[in-house]
């Protein structure tokens, strides 16, 4: 695993703003940042890989042992929320995507930093702009990159229904995700709507949740978290069980970080897990502490020898938090990079690097493209 500095594209922001990357720049800088590029071997791309579908399946093994032994209290769970988990989980009811973020240098084992199985970003510039990226400047290359061709066909099982397709108003990024997911399932052959989050509707005499047009949503997509729906005003009526979610009830295990000591208690020295406990003794002074519920690295602490190294602010923290050891980033020329590797209908579909001079990703942490030589 190397990072290369590049030359941009002279026309990189009109370049990728076609392709649907609107959210590419802040009033920091940049976000998608192309003047750096990762490259890999197809060994490493192999062991990322298979590090995230193991990962996947011990998330959804330890998700089973929660429900077996009611956990609830330790994911910080609603128990408003307890039985559309139940049912969701009992159907198998279908789950479209998540992202691990993985601490990975190209040596040794990557390591499970958190799975953002509930509603991952960064898709359109990993599925799309960096694909792109490459056909451009490095054509002949490969890229662990399979995300659009997974979507449209994981769409397909939803054939038949006609999918909403939700998020808040006024959030750049969350509506360039949303676009980008409805394009893919319109090419799956899928029927879709759209409907802001503050627009969903209850029909109390038909029991079931409306848009503002009064059609009946069957199926939804909505980039929001579970744990916030629960307490818009219509959060009562989701108990009934009125709309198949995408992402369903059932994520909201795998996508809380109090599943992490969990992961460990089953599983002690996986190669792929880093130790996690409920509190901080088990890790001496050194520790990162987070919120169970958590985005974009808020409310995150890294704690070296008793001492608060960095720390980020936000909102979370309400539902209390676990305790993970610091996984081992390698500098590369000041950066540290996270690897996220997609999921798409329960398989590994592809990698997003995002990058930052600090321990923390964040939301304004770059996301810089990569490529590996076939065999």
């Amino acid at each position: 695993m190397q990072r290369h500095r590049c030359t941009p594209r002279a026309d990189w922001r009109e370049k990728v703003e076609q392709v649907g990357l609107t959210y590419h720049s802040h009033e920091n800088g940049c976000y998608w940042d192309e003047s750096a590029c990762y490259e890999f071997t197809a060994d490493e791309i192999d062991t990322l890989e298979t590090a995230a579908r193991t990962l996947h399946f011990l998330c959804i093994e330890a998700a089973e042992v929660v429900i077996q032994r009611q956990w609830w209290h330790r994911l910080g769970i609603p128990e408003a929320a307890v039985p559309a988990i139940l049912r969701s989980w009992e159907r198998d009811d279908f789950s479209l995507y998540g992202r691990f973020d993985l601490a990975f240098d190209g040596r040794g084992q990557p390591k499970l930093l958190e799975y953002n199985a509930d509603t991952p970003t960064a898709l359109v510039e990993a599925a799309v702009a960096q694909w792109f990226w490459l056909q451009e400047t490095r054509a002949g290359l490969d890229q662990f990159n399979s995300l659009h061709e997974r979507l449209i066909e994981a769409w397909r099982r939803l054939a038949g229904a006609t999918v909403h397709f939700s998020c808040i108003k006024d959030h750049a990024e969350d509506a360039q995700t949303v676009e980008y997911l409805r394009d893919t399932c319109l090419q799956a052959g899928v029927a879709t709507n759209t409907v802001w989050i503050e627009d969903l509707g209850w029909d109390p005499r038909e029991r079931v949740f409306v848009d503002l047009h009064g059609r009946r949503i069957t199926h939804c997509f909505k980039l929001y978290p579970w744990e916030w729906l629960w307490h818009e005003s219509f959060g009562p009526h989701l108990a009934h069980d009125p709309v198949h979610f995408v992402e369903p009830a059932w994520k909201m295990l795998l996508s809380n970080k109090g599943l992490l000591p969990v992961l460990w208690e089953l599983f002690p020295d996986h190669p792929n897990l880093l130790p996690a406990y409920e509190s901080p003794a088990p890790l001496g002074g050194r520790y990162v502490r987070k919120p169970r519920l958590s985005r974009e690295g808020a409310n995150v602490t890294w704690v070296e020898a008793g001492v608060t190294l960095e720390e980020t602010d936000g909102d979370y923290g309400e539902e209390g938090h676990v305790y993970q050891k610091p996984a081992e980033l390698t500098n590369f020329d000041g950066n540290h990079p996270i690897c996220g590797v997609w999921i798409v209908d329960h398989e590994p579909a592809g990698l997003g690097i995002r990058e930052d001079t600090r321990r923390i990703t964040g939301n304004l942490s770059r996301f810089v493209p990569h490529f590996f030589r076939p065999r």
